[in-house]
């Protein structure tokens, strides 16, 4: 990571707990090193315990890609850093419209048949991965299956998930009686309200 990516990543990162006055102690590594690590494993295809030994070890490398899994805070840096590049592009930073799309790959030999189906459609034996973008492009949601999933089957499942995790409650607007009027999107993901210019929705 450069100098010029640190500067941008750096204050999108989530603030660990001990600065946060919730207790435990500093961690041993900086995250910039922990990150630079997780990339270069990605970008590599290389295994955990491959790590090279200019990184820190691999096993705490590991523990810190898992407790920010299983905490759900690789999910929210990856949101920050979508909403900071839609930002930049003169956009809302919470999506309103996505485009979904699916892709049959082979899987390997030793993927299991439990994992793997046959896509008639593209003669494919393997799995499946379905990705809802935003208009720019940027990830949204994506969710793997085996090969012999429909898209439709798929798409309803992913689309409530993206719907869930990017949807956001109407700003306060001006009070008519019990009712508010809100503004909203012309353009929508499911489960998003798109009421039309004279339209109320009632709290």
């Amino acid at each position: 990571m450069t100098e010029a990516e640190w500067a941008v990543v750096r204050p999108l990162l989530p603030v660990p707990g001990w600065m946060r006055g919730r207790g435990g102690q500093p961690e041993a590594y900086c995250h910039r090193a922990m990150l630079d690590a997780m990339a270069y494993l990605v970008d590599n295809g290389i295994k955990w315990r491959a790590m090279p030994a200019d990184f820190p070890p691999w096993d705490r490398v590991y523990a810190f890609f898992r407790r920010w899994r299983d905490h759900g805070l690789v999910r929210e840096f990856h949101d920050r850093l979508r909403g900071q590049v839609r930002e930049k592009a003169g956009r809302d930073p919470w999506p309103t419209a996505g485009v979904i799309d699916s892709q049959s790959v082979k899987a390997d030999a030793v993927v299991g048949a439990d994992s793997r189906g046959f896509d008639g459609g593209k003669l494919v034996n393997g799995r499946k991965r379905h990705v809802v973008v935003d208009t720019l492009g940027l990830l949204l949601g994506v969710m793997v299956t085996s090969a012999d999933v429909g898209d439709r089957a798929a798409a309803h499942i992913l689309l409530d998930q993206v719907t869930t995790a990017h949807h956001r409650p109407p700003p306060p607007g001006p009070r008519l009686g019990r009712r508010r009027l809100h503004r909203q999107p012309r353009r929508a993901l499911p489960g998003h309200v798109r009421p039309g210019p004279g339209d109320h929705q009632t709290q």
